[in-house]
């Protein structure tokens, strides 16, 4: 897994089928390099994932999540 940001502490990864939506979450895909996690904060929505900044939907496949250390307070616009 990738290294953890500064100020972070360690959170343990969780699978992406117990994912919530309803708070920013860190995600983690995997390609064919390795492990690796989104530099941006994510929500889980109906049918797939937003990126938490932007709002816009975005095309991943993750595969596990932690909560993400730094809300950006935009829940209220997930949907």
């Amino acid at each position: 897994m990738p290294t953890l940001r500064k100020g972070t502490v360690p959170q343990m990864w969780r699978s992406i089928s117990n994912a919530p939506s309803d708070r920013e979450l860190e995600l983690a895909v995997i390609d064919k390099d390795g492990t690796h996690s989104l530099v941006f904060p994510c929500v889980r929505v109906v049918g797939g994932w937003k990126n938490a900044r932007t709002m816009e939907r975005i095309d991943i496949h993750p595969t596990h999540w932690r909560e993400w250390p730094h809300p950006t307070g935009r829940q209220q616009d997930i949907d």
